[in-house]
């Protein structure tokens, strides 16, 4: 059984926040370091824009969350900070002195790798060179369950595929259609699982839990002792990942200012 405590929360929240920081680099984009968390900007409604890891190496001042809102709002951007609940205490209250609303949960999932056998998966496999804008094109595909994307929500999927250390997977159905994309990257023996998405119409026909395996094959194989993953709450994806052995160790909540 996994204990779900602080140094635990630190240890994902900040793998978290790499993966933000990974996002950024392109013209546009831009990053402020907070106390080991971050704040990134990656477009006014970019999913991406968001602060990560605030409030778990000490205390937050006011002060400083002032900050973070004005480096969002001279961006024309929405204030939105993802939370987990072993943050500050403070930090969480001053959130709601100034004003923020919850707009979303989602759950942060653990397994511990030790003991877990490398399983078959004939459907899904690592993208290759030549394959962003497919990879790119399929995970916004079920992203937003539309196949007509605009260049903005295919460079969510882009500004993922071109992160540092980031492995990208595909699954295809038995007649080859790609059907679902997926992604891993590595912290410090934690392999993070994350950008899951399968196209609808072909959901429930186990790609996910195909690509769910896939890279818990490739992170025993580069030696991981734990990965992590977070889904909505009680969404199929959250079951998947259940089946394969993950647990549910805290609900992060995505707060969100006014702009």
């Amino acid at each position: 059984m996994i204990f779900a405590d602080a140094p635990l929360a630190r240890r994902v929240e900040g793998a978290e926040a790499a993966i933000a920081r990974g996002t950024s680099g392109q013209p546009g984009t831009a990053v402020l370091e907070v106390d080991g968390g971050c704040a990134i900007f990656s477009g006014a409604e970019s999913p991406l824009t968001q602060a990560v890891g605030i409030g778990l190496n000490g205390p937050v001042s006011e002060a400083k969350v002032a900050e973070i809102e004005r480096f969002f709002r001279v961006r024309g951007a929405r204030p939105r900070f993802e939370v987990c609940p072993m943050a500050d205490p403070d930090f969480i209250a001053i959130l709601g002195h100034r004003g923020y609303r919850p707009a979303e949960f989602n759950n942060v999932l653990v397994k511990r790798l030790a003991g877990t056998e490398i399983a078959l998966t004939p459907r899904a496999r690592r993208s290759v060179s030549g394959e962003a804008e497919l990879w790119s094109h399929t995970v916004g595909c079920g992203f937003f369950e539309h196949a007509e994307l605009t260049d903005d929500e295919m460079e969510i999927g882009r500004a993922i595929a071109r992160m540092p250390g980031a492995v990208c997977f595909l699954a295809a159905t038995e007649t080859g259609h790609i059907a679902a994309a997926a992604a891993l990257a590595i912290y410090g023996g934690l392999a993070m699982l994350f950008a899951d998405s399968t196209v609808a119409g072909f959901r429930r026909a186990g790609l996910h839990r195909e690509l769910i395996a896939a890279r818990l094959n490739e992170a025993i194989a580069l030696g991981c002792e734990m990965a992590s993953a977070s889904t909505l709450p009680g969404s199929g994806s959250q079951r998947n990942f259940e089946r394969l052995g993950f647990q549910v160790i805290y609900t992060r909540v995505t707060m969100c200012g006014e702009k």
